[in-house]
C-alpha cells in the first residue's frame, strides 16, 4: 500500500516513514512516554497527506512502538528491558519482583496445611479422593463452606452451594449461567480483568457503571438498565480489586432495593473479603433471592490446591450445577477433601488470622515508602491503587518498572471502558517477601520522581 503523499518525493511507502520513526524510538532519540505530534502536524512537517500520516501512526501502533489514547494523543511506548538505547531507566535486574501476582503466604503455612493431607495419601483414601467431585460437593463440604461464608447475619443455605476448581471458575460458571449471547453485564468502571475475558467468550457486553467513594451509584445502574436491560451485575463490594474500596452499608441497602425493583441478579465477588474486619452485610443478606456469592480458598490458603464455590439464591442451584458440569469447572476430589479438613480443623481460620496481620504490616510498609504519592488502599488489603504523578502514563511506568525488574499491573488492565485509560497502576503486595517489597517500593518511588526519560 502506498501513501497518498510523499516524504521527500511522491510515492514513498508509508511503511518506510514508519521505519524511520521506529529507528528513532529504538535508538533513543524518541523517548518512552514522549508524545508524537498530532497527525495533521506530522503530515505538514513531512510533506505528506494526512491520510498517509494516519497509516504511519497505525503501523507504529501495530508494531507495538506507540500507543494511542482517545482525546490525549499518541505516545511512545517503552522498549523492551535491555534493548538498545533504552533511555528511560537503568539496566534491569536479573530477578523479577512480581507485584502483579497476589497470592499471600505466611511463614509456617505449609506446616499448617500438611497434617490434613497425610490421611488422604493412604491408598484407600486416595482412590476415592482422585475422582472428580460433583458440582454439589458433599454434605460435609456444603456445611463447612456455609459456615465459612456466614457474615453480617447472613448464612447461605448449604443446599445452594456449588463447587468449582477455583474462584475464577466460579465466576465463569455463574456468568455463563446468567448471561445470554449479547447480554449486558453491569460492572464497576474498574473491574477484575478476567470478567472482561469471560464477557468476550460469552458474546456479552460490559457496561461500566459510575462509582463514588461509597461504591457503585444506583442511579448509574438504573440509567444503564433503562437504556437496554442488564442481564446481571458483577460487583466487588468488599475490598474492591484494584481500588480497595469497601461499599458502605447505606449504599449496599440502596443497591439491594434497586436489584429487587428491577429483578436484576448480581454476582457478588467476595474473594478478598476475608481480610476485612468491617461489619458491612453482604449483598446476599439484603437481596438473598437475587445474589450469587462467589468465593474460594486460593487467597485464604494457597493457589496450587484450592476450591471455589458459589452460594446460589433459592431455586438457582440446579441451573448453576449444570453450568459447572458443562464448562468442565468442577472441583477435584482431593482438593475438596483437603479443603473440608482444613475448614473443620480450624486451619483456614488460623491462616486467615495470620494473613490479616501480614497484610496490615505490608500496608504500613507501603505507607512509609510511598507517602508523598497519591496511593489509595485499605489498611487490611493486599493491594493498592497508585495514581501516578504527571506526566507518567500507566503504559510507560509499567515498562519503566519492568526495566528495573519489577512487574506491576497497568490501570488499563482493569478498565471496563476502552476510552477510559487511568494513569494508575495496581501494586500486589502479597507475593514477595517484606524485604523485597520494601526495596521494590523504594525503587518505584525513585522512578516516579525521576519522570519519563529521567
Amino acid at each position: 500500500m502506498r501513501g497518498a503523499g510523499a516524504e521527500g518525493g511522491r510515492g514513498v511507502d508509508y511503511r518506510l516513514i514508519a521505519d524511520r520513526i521506529a529507528a528513532d524510538i529504538n535508538g533513543g532519540r524518541l523517548r518512552p512516554g514522549q508524545r508524537l505530534p498530532p497527525q495533521r502536524t506530522f503530515a505538514r512537517r513531512r510533506g505528506i497527506a494526512p491520510s498517509t500520516a494516519g497509516r504511519v501512526y497505525a503501523e507504529l501502533v501495530r508494531r507495538g512502538l506507540v500507543v494511542g489514547e482517545v482525546g490525549r494523543g499518541t505516545f511512545v511506548r517503552a522498549t523492551e528491558p535491555g534493548g538498545a538505547g533504552h533511555a528511560l531507566v537503568e539496566p534491569a535486574t536479573t530477578a523479577l519482583v512480581n507485584l502483579e501476582l497476589n497470592y499471600p503466604a505466611v511463614p509456617g503455612q505449609s506446616e499448617l496445611l500438611a497434617p490434613a493431607l497425610a490421611p488422604l495419601l493412604r491408598p484407600d483414601a486416595l482412590t476415592t479422593a482422585l475422582w472428580p467431585a460433583p458440582a454439589t460437593g458433599t454434605a460435609a463440604a456444603r456445611t463447612a463452606v456455609a459456615d465459612l461464608l456466614a457474615a453480617g447475619g447472613w448464612r447461605p443455605d448449604p443446599a445452594g452451594i456449588l463447587f468449582t476448581g477455583n474462584a475464577r471458575q466460579a465466576i465463569a460458571a455463574t456468568l455463563s449461567c446468567l448471561v445470554p449471547p449479547g447480554g449486558r453485564i453491569g460492572v464497576e468502571q474498574l473491574t477484575y480483568p478476567l470478567v472482561k475475558e469471560i464477557a468476550a467468550r460469552l458474546g456479552g457486553t460490559l457496561v461500566p457503571l459510575a462509582s463514588d467513594e461509597e461504591g457503585p451509584l444506583p442511579e448509574a445502574i438504573a440509567a444503564a438498565h433503562r437504556a437496554a436491560p442488564l442481564s446481571v451485575l458483577y460487583l466487588q463490594p468488599t475490598l474492591h480489586n484494584p481500588t480497595s474500596l469497601t461499599t458502605s452499608t447505606r449504599r449496599r441497602t440502596r443497591l439491594a432495593a434497586l436489584m429487587r425493583e428491577l429483578t436484576l441478579p448480581a454476582v457478588e465477588d467476595r474473594v478478598w473479603s476475608f481480610l476485612h474486619p468491617g461489619a458491612e452485610p453482604p449483598l446476599a443478606a439484603l437481596a438473598p433471592g437475587l445474589t450469587h456469592v462467589v468465593d474460594g480458598l486460593s487467597k485464604r490458603v494457597a493457589p496450587g490446591l484450592t476450591v471455589g464455590f458459589v452460594a446460589a439464591p433459592p431455586g438457582r442451584a440446579k441451573a448453576l450445577a449444570s453450568a459447572v458440569r458443562s464448562g468442565g469447572w468442577g472441583a477435584g476430589g482431593l482438593a475438596l477433601e483437603a479443603a473440608v479438613r482444613w475448614l473443620e480443623e480450624g486451619t483456614v481460620a488460623r491462616l486467615v488470622a495470620a494473613k490479616r496481620r501480614d497484610a496490615a504490616r505490608r500496608q504500613r510498609l507501603l505507607a512509609e515508602e510511598l507517602r508523598p504519592f497519591s496511593v489509595r488502599s485499605d489498611p487490611s488489603a493486599y493491594f493498592a491503587w497508585w495514581r501516578l504523578p504527571a506526566p507518567w502514563r500507566a503504559d510507560t511506568f509499567t515498562a519503566a518498572a519492568a526495566a528495573h525488574g519489577i512487574a506491576v499491573t497497568p490501570g488499563t488492565a482493569f478498565s471496563a471502558d476502552p476510552a477510559h485509560t487511568p494513569d494508575a497502576v495496581r501494586l500486589g503486595l502479597a507475593s514477595v517477601s517484606e524485604r523485597e517489597l520494601r526495596e521494590a517500593l523504594r525503587t518505584l518511588a525513585r522512578v516516579a520522581r525521576g519522570g519519563p526519560g529521567g
